[in-house]
């Protein structure tokens, strides 16, 4: 991990709402953000942001999403998702973050813990191993 990654980083982007990103049971006049799918860009932004901040080898996985899904967003929207560093403990790093269309729509934390790839490769061959 690199010296860059700090508490109180942040960054946004914005995401549009298209058909995969959102509920289709209540028709398409119902079709809404579906909140796995904003978990879901939650989590690989939060990803992709770290990737910048880690070693040649590294990743990270996520470990805890917690979330409020506060109003709805129609199919069609734009979203921006704004991320900031709550907390970097050794390998486990915080992040706090807001939804919103022309409101917050979503916020919570997620939690993301950095991990050596080739160790994980290894760990995942150990288990794939025990199960043959």
């Amino acid at each position: 991990m690199k010296q860059t990654l700090k508490k109180d980083l942040v960054s946004s982007k914005s995401i549009s709402i298209d058909e995969k990103r959102c509920i289709g049971f209540m028709g398409r006049e119902g079709m809404v953000y579906a909140t796995p799918m904003m978990v879901s860009d939650v989590e690989y932004f939060c990803r992709d942001f770290l990737l910048q901040h880690l070693d040649a080898g590294e990743d990270s996985v996520g470990t805890q999403v917690m979330i409020d899904h506060l109003a709805p967003t129609p199919l069609g929207f734009d979203v921006s998702i704004e991320i900031s560093v709550q907390e970097v403990d050794r390998r486990k790093v915080t992040f706090g973050f807001s939804v919103k269309d022309i409101e917050e729509v979503g916020r919570g934390t997620h939690t993301r813990f950095i991990v050596d790839g080739a160790k994980t490769r290894e760990r995942l061959a150990a288990k794939r191993a025990k199960k043959a």
